[in-house]
């Protein structure tokens, strides 16, 4: 199998493609949308997301050292895109993008009520890295959508149809493949595999 050499460069596809909420001191709220986000550690919970310091609510996540990560899906793809190509220094994106500011439990900033997830983060580390700001993040609350629960009291995030971020382009999320630890599983008796 041939393989070219490319310059280095971030090839790590796919991506969540989420909404940013955040504020500033005075209580000015804005939208942005990150696909340099990801999990950093489980305990205790932490995430990060990378963003260029031109971006206008970068300003507002620094002065507070809160944000709120907003889980997107196919319904919320537009809004998605739309707040990630627009500035909150020309529009008002709540308004804009059709979406609405539910106050947060543990942060100033809002989370997005058509959001099925919202993971509310207070900055632990800033790491200045080039072109992007790292926001290192302790998530101190996260909120469901209840339409996603089943009788016992599961969270389906599948149900809600979360999209992702590939080269320029969202993608739906196709059929599961497998569940984690599926390979090394025992076969159930009495099941036939072909």
């Amino acid at each position: 199998m041939e393989k070219q050499e490319w310059k280095p460069g971030n090839m790590l596809y796919p991506l969540p493609a989420v909404m940013v909420s955040c504020a500033d001191a005075e209580g000015k709220t804005n939208i942005l949308t990150v696909a340099w986000t990801g999990t950093v550690c489980t305990n205790p919970p932490m995430l990060s997301i990378s963003v260029r310091p031109e971006r206008y609510s970068c300003h507002m996540i620094q002065e507070t050292g809160e944000f709120v990560v907003n889980l997107t899906t196919e319904a919320l793809v537009r809004a998605a895109d739309l707040c990630g190509v627009k500035s909150g220094r020309d529009v008002d994106k709540w308004k804009e993008a059709g979406l609405t500011p539910v106050p947060a439990r543990r942060v100033k900033a809002p989370l997005i009520g058509e959001s099925p997830v919202n993971l509310e983060c207070r900055v632990e580390k800033e790491l200045a890295l080039g072109s992007h700001i790292m926001f290192v993040a302790r998530v101190v609350s996260v909120s469901v959508d209840e339409a996603y629960m089943d009788e016992k009291g599961s969270f389906h995030l599948d149900l809600a149809k979360p999209v992702c971020y590939s080269h320029g382009t969202y993608f739906s999320l196709g059929r599961e493949t497998g569940k984690f630890g599926f390979s090394v599983a025992k076969k159930k008796a009495g099941r036939k595999h072909s």
